[in-house]
């Protein structure tokens, strides 16, 4: 991936709440309609109903050159995804480029010859959103979703870098993406479990085979490419009859045809390009392999290579993986997790590939417990299902999950999964954008014998056997960059030049020159039409919050508590991680796995979230199956039966994920970072992870548990928030029916006390030695004097110059500039209350103090004298205006804005009046708003890396250094 994708989420602002006008419900009382709510829920919509409910119509068209275009008009917002697939991956790579295809992408985001310096620059302008580039082993895919008014200026982007890239492309670009992706690549390898990857590619596959080397590359290879080698892989593999684009939203192909012919019609076509063949290899014996790692939990996996994506075998393949560790219900939850409890986590899944796929297995194995039974009973589970089969209620649960998934999936247009992908993906592998279609279908007719059969073919042959071990990592190749290219690299399928692979062809004759002197302009943009929202009351006083989204079948609710993990008492850290945890493993009138079949059975997702501030439950329901999805939601949320058997098993799991935080870089500084802000008594204090404290985890009692439960999830602390295709009158009956009886406890609620004071600031460098790092994880904090309910739209405005966007002034110095990091981010964690400044910088080992100066450097130039540039505002203000459209385009977006509306306390018409205050922001005003909170010199450093190699450079920036050791 190219843009940074934070890996610490539980810190990430709340989106900003959007609504406009707020209107008062006329609909019967509660009490009235509650009658008419059916007693008895129906029963789930058949699977055939759900499959032929799935389309995508498009039109689609293939310009003289090659390049074939799909089209899907979606009108429901004013935004069109554009998503670009180059037929180029991994696999393709010869001997000694391992690592090409992605490092070529990065690339890609550096300028072209009539568009230069970084594409996110103009990107950020036009308010695009959803936007990034991935490599995989098939396939290089560029996309992002932007206004209507802007299509014309992301279609010269994409057609200029296609078409017009290798005069910008310098060794100044290479050697610094260079290094960014090395960065990625340690970023990537400094997780435990993050060798794994390589032994699995480097077992299964025989010397030679495409698939035998992770898309990442090799440290040696990615340091020997040179300039030609990357400018050969353009002109090799970029050329536009080697692409699909495909554009999906606000657009239909009469209006397509003509910009697409435009800005695309001149490319001349590349060599023809055919994708590695790639055979299924099958061991020729069982290979068993132990491998140590900084890891807290042994992991046994099982590995096998089957089919690929266009082989009738590959559904009936991952119905069968699904069933076997994909459910919450599957065999391995019901037999290692729940009955036996030797495990805490277990999973199967099937990666599909072009070519090929890959069954993997995983269990972690339940710390203290002996490996070697666990690993016997998986393989005992594994060879009963394919001797016995499948039930058919496993096989219809695990269908309709796929399916279920697919349908809440394709409310938007781009992105990482929407309609764009679905379509792109079958027109790139099988010459047919409705292949998703076909793969529903298949879905549909699965049945017990052939997952059956499918299983026999192929699980009964040798496996790949891996287990991962605590211990030090032995060492690997991989570590540091090899400066003398001498690895020996086995040989690799690569295809011999071509006699179709001739020099570029002329330029197509009969199109209109482009204008390429300078980028097209953006045309006007309407205001956001945010869904109106309503309001309404149980007959139990829970207030309703409603906005309408139509676009698919799809109703979410969330029953949101004003509880999280600051409503944990004085070493209680963690119970409400497990009380919500235990939410959904079992009721008063079922069993945690009959809870989970119910889930399947409805194609509903019930997910329970303890976050800082609030805890909420969601449901994800398709329409037809809304009220049986409510029913079995009011049980979980109502009705816990915190049963003894699963307090336990899920206090050794909640014990077993705190060991695994302990293991990992952000987990550490997760947990590291809050007592040295917040102080340990303050509730904010709390590790940022939820998961609370070993001791006070093992010594929580099912009272602690069932007075949590009834102090916070209670109806007269909880609010009720619904979007979806769906009206207020149609749900109010619903929701009286399930939420509308639920009468108070004998116990006072719950409150939280948060203006306790905060320790005075005391700078330093916090280091946790971590050897063996190929990278140091940096997380800075400090407190600000400002409230999350405090009006901070211009504060955030002014960050995302300085640390919140991919072209701030942190991630430019240490990635583009330096390549010294993956990503870099400095952003505001809007909890309700009191706020931190947080600083993420992932930086290779060498460079930690250095990094750690160079990031003081631009604060305080940022802080004092070289605040926010003209041009920089245009760009916040432009691109903060423009992509409003697309920042709400789906109901959980929108679910997600009036959550935040209530929780920032704001009013309804909060999003509408955004565009309007933009405009308004002067950069004085935002100098001021970041200069008014945020000193750099308050700022409190952790630093996880290998002690040996970091110290020394600590010691040289001039701030207190201590070390601590884990928990």
């Amino acid at each position: 991936m190219r843009l940074l994708k934070l890996p610490i989420t539980l810190l990430s602002a709340l989106a900003l709440a959007a609504c406009s006008a707020t209107t008062v419900s006329d609909s019967p009382a509660p009490a009235a309609v509650a009658a008419n709510a059916t007693a008895q829920a129906p029963a789930p919509a058949p699977i055939s109903e759900l499959v032929q409910a799935v389309d995508i119509p498009y039109e689609q068209f293939t310009l003289d050159n090659g390049l074939r275009v799909v089209v899907h008009e979606d009108r429901k917002a004013p935004v069109v995804a554009v998503s670009i697939w180059y037929n180029v991956g991994s696999k393709d790579e010869p001997e000694g480029k391992t690592g090409f295809a992605h490092l070529f992408e990065h690339l890609m985001f550096n300028g072209s010859e009539n568009a230069p310096g970084e594409y996110f620059e103009p990107l950020a302008r036009i308010g695009a959103t959803d936007l990034n580039g991935t490599t995989w082993f098939d396939r290089t895919n560029y996309f992002q979703t932007v206004p209507r008014a802007a299509l014309e200026t992301v279609l010269f982007l994409e057609s200029d870098r296609m078409g017009h890239l290798l005069g910008a492309v310098t060794q100044e670009k290479l050697d610094n993406q260079r290094g960014v992706v090395q960065n990625e690549k340690r970023q990537g390898d400094n997780q435990p479990y993050g060798l794994v990857e390589y032994a699995q590619l480097e077992a299964l596959f025989p010397e030679g085979h495409p698939y035998a080397h992770s898309t990442i590359g090799s440290m040696a290879d990615l340091d020997a490419a040179s300039l030609a080698d990357v400018k050969k892989w353009f002109t090799d593999n970029y050329g536009p009859n080697n692409a699909v684009l495909v554009l999906a939203g606000d657009i239909n192909a009469a209006e397509a045809r003509p910009l697409v012919d435009k800005y695309f019609g001149d490319i001349p076509r590349g060599p023809e390009n055919v994708p590695a063949e790639a055979s299924v290899p099958t061991l020729a014996t069982p290979v068993t392999e132990v491998m140590k790692d900084k890891v807290a939990t042994v992991r046994l996996y099982r590995n096998w290579v089957v089919p690929g994506l266009l082989d009738p075998e590959m559904v009936p393949l991952d119905v069968g993986a699904s069933i076997l560790g994909g459910l919450a219900s599957s065999r391995l939850d019901n037999e290692l997790v729940r009955q036996d409890q030797t495990a805490v986590r277990v999973s199967a899944n099937l990666q599909p590939f072009h070519r090929l796929s890959i069954f993997e297995v995983q269990v972690d194995v339940k710390p203290g417990q002996d490996p070697e039974p666990v690993a016997q009973r998986l393989d005992a589970i594994i060879a009963d299902l394919i001797a016995k089969g499948p039930s058919e209620d496993e096989v219809s649960r695990a269908v309709t999950s796929v399916v279920a998934n697919r349908i809440k999936g394709l409310e938007e247009v781009g992105g990482f999964g929407g309609k764009a992908v679905a379509l792109a993906e079958g027109a790139l592998y099988a010459n047919d954008p409705s292949f998703y279609k076909k793969q529903l279908a298949a879905y549909a007719e699965v049945t017990p014998a052939t997952v059956q059969a499918a299983l026999q073919k192929w699980l009964t042959r040798p496996a790949y056997v891996l287990r991962v071990v605590p211990g030090e990592r032995d060492p690997y190749q991989e570590a540091e960059v090899s400066k003398a290219g001498g690895v020996t690299q086995r040989p690799r399928y690569y295809r011999a030049p071509g006699p179709g692979e001739q020099p570029l062809a002329p330029e197509p004759q009969g199109f209109v020159q482009v204008d390429r002197s300078k980028l097209p302009e953006v045309g006007p943009i309407a205001d956001l039409d945010f869904p109106d929202v309503e309001r309404s009351r149980l007959s139990n006083g829970i207030e309703v919050v409603f906005a309408r989204r139509a676009a698919v079948p799809v109703v979410l609710v969330a029953v949101e508590f004003d509880a999280g993990y600051a409503a944990d008492p004085d070493g209680k850290a963690g119970l409400q991680n497990l009380m919500a945890s235990l939410l959904d493993e079992g009721t008063t009138s079922m069993n945690s796995r009959e809870l989970a079949e119910a889930r399947e059975r409805l194609g509903a997702g019930i997910d329970i979230d303890p976050s800082l501030d609030r805890t909420t439950v969601t449901l994800s329901a398709l329409e037809p199956n809304l009220a049986a999805s409510l029913a079995l939601m009011a049980d979980i949320v109502k009705n816990p039966a915190f049963d003894p058997g699963e307090i336990e098993r899920l206090r050794a799991q909640q014990l077993a994920g705190i060991a695994s935080e302990l293991t990992q870089p952000v987990g550490i500084a997760l947990r590291t970072l809050p007592p040295l802000l917040y102080g340990e008594q303050h509730p904010y204090g709390t590790p940022f992870t939820g998961s609370g404290h070993a001791d006070d985890v093992k010594a929580l009692t099912r009272e602690d548990i069932v007075a949590a439960h009834q102090r916070w999830i209670r109806p007269d602390n909880a609010q009720i928030f619904v979007v979806g295709n769906s009206t207020l009158a149609e749900i109010a009956p619903l929701l009286e029916a399930n939420f509308g009886d639920w009468a108070l406890p004998a116990t006072p609620k719950g409150t939280k006390t948060l203006d306790g004071a905060i320790p005075a600031p005391k700078p330093r460098i916090v280091l946790i030695d971590r050897p063996q790092s190929p990278q140091s994880l940096i997380l800075a904090g400090s407190i600000l004097p400002v409230q999350g309910t405090d009006d901070l739209t211009t504060l955030l405005a002014a960050n995302e110059v300085l640390g919140g966007s991919f072209l701030s002034r942190l991630n430019t110095e240490l990635r583009e500039t330096k390549g010294w990091a993956y990503g870099v981010q400095g952003f505001v964690n809007r909890v309700e209350h009191r706020v931190p400044y947080i600083v993420y910088a992932p930086v290779q080992t060498d460079k930690t103090g250095p990094s750690i100066a160079a990031l003081q450097e631009q604060m305080n130039m940022f802080l004092s004298n070289k605040g926010v540039t003209p041009d920089e505002l245009s760009r916040t203000i432009n691109g903060s205006i423009r992509e409003l459209p697309g920042s709400y385009e789906t109901s959980s977006e929108v679910l997600g804005a009036i959550e935040g509306n209530a929780l920032y306390d704001r009013p309804d018409n909060y999003q509408e009046t955004l565009a309007s205050r933009y405009k308004a922001m002067t950069a004085a005003e935002l100098d001021q708003a970041a200069r008014t909170v945020i000193d750099p010199k308050q700022l409190v450093w952790v630093v996880v890396g290998d002690a040996a190699k970091v110290r020394p450079q600590l010691d040289a920036l001039g701030l207190p250094v201590e070390t601590m050791t884990l928990e």
